[in-house]
């Protein structure tokens, strides 16, 4: 139990510290929200919604079929970005909201990728599928979002 809370604590401190450091973000290395280009319904979501989305309390798109959303480890430098400039929280934030629903056995957290070429592939090869990449890094095979 003690070894999980050091963990936790170690990897909440790596990305506050990675988010100091994330200061002005390159344009070709902006978190570009993306979809599942053949499935998805959805090519404009709300702040709200991506926050719900991304929390893991919106489960289904509006035609009924699920979200599955993919992200990059809690420390990866797209992944503080996004968390920061497009979800507008900090990533303990995020891990917080997601141990809360794993723990309580009420949700389940998203599915974890290792790097951009996997979220990309994927996001590509699984219907409803949400995630997010780099904007150099976007390509036919997925859609982007966009919102305000």
């Amino acid at each position: 139990m003690r070894g999980g809370f050091v963990t936790r604590a170690l990897r909440r401190l790596l990305g506050v510290i990675a988010l100091c450091f994330t200061g002005a973000i390159p344009a070709e290395n902006f978190p570009v929200v993306i979809v599942n280009s053949a499935a998805s319904p959805e090519t404009f979501l709300s702040q709200s919604a991506l926050s719900a989305i991304f929390g893991m309390r919106l489960r289904k798109w509006e035609d009924g079929s699920l979200i599955k959303v993919f992200v990059l480890p809690d420390e990866h430098p797209l992944h503080v970005a996004f968390s920061k400039y497009i979800l507008r929280v900090f990533p303990y934030q995020l891990r917080n909201a997601w141990d809360r629903l794993v723990f309580s056995g009420t949700g389940e957290e998203p599915v974890k990728v290792v790097s951009e070429q996997q979220m990309r592939a994927r996001v590509s090869a699984t219907p409803g599928a949400i995630g997010y990449l780099s904007d150099s890094m976007i390509d036919e095979t997925v859609k982007v979002v966009t919102f305000k």
